[in-house]
């Protein structure tokens, strides 16, 4: 388990220090915000196509092989973007970036699965994500530091030899499982003919869009709205990362009482966190306080949304856990779009949250959709 986690801790540092270090990037590469986000959203778009075809592609191959392949990828890519020279070559290399990204996810969840009882398998997905909220607690607030006083660019460094170090790890401790004798590119493309899938992966991209349009762009709402200067930003992260730590955790568990109970309740949350987020930013201690808010209501939906996959795909496990990724960063791109968007429009730094709250409510009628449509027509 921890050394699938050290996994998504290499991820999840460099996917959020990123947008905490959003302004240093502008200033590195000269150029306006609204391009700074496309960067979030090339490294999105590359864990939607690769997420699918990787898992695909995947198929026959030992679970243990496929994962010490993607995170070394990872790793190549990450030292692409340190040397990458202009914003042309910068964009290309967080979009090879993000390929590996949804496909390790993906893998490691069902590794991890299958090693507990069917009644936790909330919990041990949620024990992967772990390394992915844990970065945003240490890996994202020091990168941010790092780069704010050394270098931007440091942390695609930091990140190569994270996901080196896991390389090491995922050979020495997981174990050997031979690929299922079934298993196919068809046999796992077969889940795509589920109108289950379709909806499960809706509710990721349009549910979490709002908070993506909310973080992406959170160092120019704390610092031009609320007030805060820009070396408190690796706390802002801090916050964030506590909350996403506890969401993940309380998510698991309540994935395993219920999964589309999970799934209503988190979206309706986060559809009034991020009302509560804006009303509340320009006032600095508030603002603080509704970061950590944020942070957990979002990561709340993330365990349900996987099991929610995995339970639409019987036999295409790992394409579904995948693609769960492919829908979070659709949703990424299309946050810091939204958000931009409306930034460029004039109407503020705090007006992505109100988008955020909007999607969030869309996403919920998606949800709702999908479990009506599941009382009628049980899944497979």
């Amino acid at each position: 388990m921890l050394a699938l986690g050290l996994g998504g801790f290499a991820i999840g540092t460099v996917e959020f220090a990123t947008m905490g270090l959003l302004k240093e990037i502008e200033r590195g590469l000269s150029i306006s915000t609204p391009e700074a986000g496309q960067l979030i959203s090339a490294y999105a778009l590359g864990v939607v196509v690769g997420a699918p075809l990787l898992a695909a592609f995947g198929a026959r191959l030992p679970r243990k092989a496929l994962l010490l392949g993607l995170m070394a990828f990872y790793a190549l890519a990450n030292l692409s973007s340190f040397v990458a020279a202009d914003y042309g070559a910068m964009l290309v290399s967080r979009f090879a970036a993000g390929l590996p990204h949804g496909a390790y996810f993906g893998t490691a969840a069902v590794v991890a699965s299958s090693l507990v009882a069917p009644t936790r398998r909330g919990w041990a997905i949620a024990t992967v994500m772990s390394g992915l909220t844990i970065a945003n607690v240490l890996g994202v607030p020091a990168a941010t530091w790092v780069g704010q006083a050394l270098g931007w660019r440091l942390l695609f460094v930091a990140t190569a030899a994270i996901a080196l170090a896991c390389v090491g790890m995922i050979a020495r401790f997981v174990p050997f499982e031979p690929p299922h004798p079934e298993a196919s590119i068809r046999r796992e493309l077969s889940a795509l003919r589920r109108v289950q899938l379709w909806l499960a992966l809706a509710v990721g991209i349009v549910g979490f869009g709002g908070f993506f349009a909310t973080y992406t762009y959170i160092a120019h709402t704390m610092t031009g709205v609320a007030g805060l200067p820009e070396d408190l930003m690796p706390l802002v992260v801090g916050l964030y990362g506590l909350g996403m730590v506890a969401g993940n955790m309380v998510g698991g568990r309540l994935a395993d009482r219920s999964v589309m109970g999970t799934i209503y309740r988190a979206l309706a949350v986060v559809a009034l966190v991020m009302v509560l987020y804006g009303l509340a930013a320009p006032v600095w201690p508030l603002a603080l306080l509704m970061v950590f808010v944020v942070g957990g209501s979002g990561s709340v939906l993330i365990p349900a949304l996987q099991a929610r996959l995995l339970d639409s795909a019987p036999g295409a496990a790992t394409l579904a856990t995948s693609l769960s990724h492919s829908a979070l960063n659709v949703a990424n791109a299309l946050g810091a779009f939204l958000g931009g968007a409306v930034i460029a429009a004039g109407w503020g730094f705090v007006a992505p949250a109100y988008v955020g709250a909007a999607l969030a409510v869309l996403g919920l009628g998606i949800a709702l959709a999908s479990g009506a449509l599941e009382r009628r027509r049980p899944l497979a």
